[in-house]
């Protein structure tokens, strides 16, 4: 009399794959060679050739420090800052606005706007209106200036040139309603230079900076940015590095 175990596997030979799958997936991870894995020391050597830190290939960046303060026109590796189409990965390097020094004739404009009102009392047309008339008039004179002085800060907080370890992007914020987006993949970027004209920005060192490319909007201008040579000089660094990449086979 045969055993159970003798039989058992002798049903197992006789029936179809298709009744005996159970057996038939044990044979084949058995027989399947061994699946390499993937050691954490290695997942790291792998992840730290995919992205770089900035210092470690930009001599300029490295002597810069982080900077947390929104309103500054140049922040080098910005903390805590982001924009809509920032990708998973993508890290911001530099954020650039107008040198505040551009913004001296609005300012002067502001300024005379709010101290006007105070000498309402030297001309003499305000007479013939009633008292209640000049107070409108003074209040409507100082929302307008408000309003101005509110689009203006806006115009200049929001207008921003941005650059990251994979592209740049120009931001020009015209109203509350309406804005302009332009960028560039770093791979496109053909030539870059920079501009300083007049003795006020020479003393202050602000100046625009050219970028050509091969996309689109074939030229993105950086304008009236503090320290246009040093922008330039991270922009070569970074190109530097987009072609390091592209040789040893790191994606960016």
């Amino acid at each position: 009399m045969h055993s159970p175990d003798l039989l058992k596997m002798q049903y197992n030979k006789n029936m179809p794959e298709i009744f005996n799958a159970s057996q038939a997936q044990e044979d084949k991870i058995m027989s399947s060679p061994s699946i390499p894995t993937t050691t954490p020391e290695k997942e790291k050597e792998i992840i730290s050739k995919k992205a770089r830190n900035v210092d470690d290939y930009s001599e300029i960046m490295r002597r810069e420090k982080p900077s947390s303060n929104c309103l500054q026109s140049f922040l080098p590796k910005p903390i805590k800052f982001g924009f809509d189409t920032q990708l998973n990965q993508e890290k911001v390097i530099l954020v650039l606005r107008q040198h505040p020094i551009t913004l001296l004739k609005k300012i002067g404009i502001i300024i005379f706007g709010i101290i006007f009102p105070l000498f309402f009392s030297q001309f003499p047309f305000t007479d013939f209106f009633p008292t209640s008339y000049q107070f409108a008039m003074i209040v409507g004179w100082y929302t307008i200036t408000m309003g101005l002085a509110l689009e203006t800060f806006l115009v200049w907080f929001f207008s921003v040139y941005i650059i990251t370890d994979e592209r740049i992007i120009d931001v020009d914020f015209i109203s509350l309603l309406f804005k302009d987006v332009s960028s560039a993949k770093l791979d496109d970027i053909q030539d870059i230079s920079s501009k300083t004209g007049g003795l006020l920005a020479t003393v202050v060192d602000y100046g625009t900076v050219y970028i050509q490319t091969a996309g689109e909007k074939t030229e993105i201008e950086f304008e009236n940015v503090p320290q246009p040579a040093k922008v330039a000089a991270i922009l070569n660094e970074l190109l530097l590095e987009e072609e390091r990449e592209k040789i040893e086979g790191r994606v960016s």
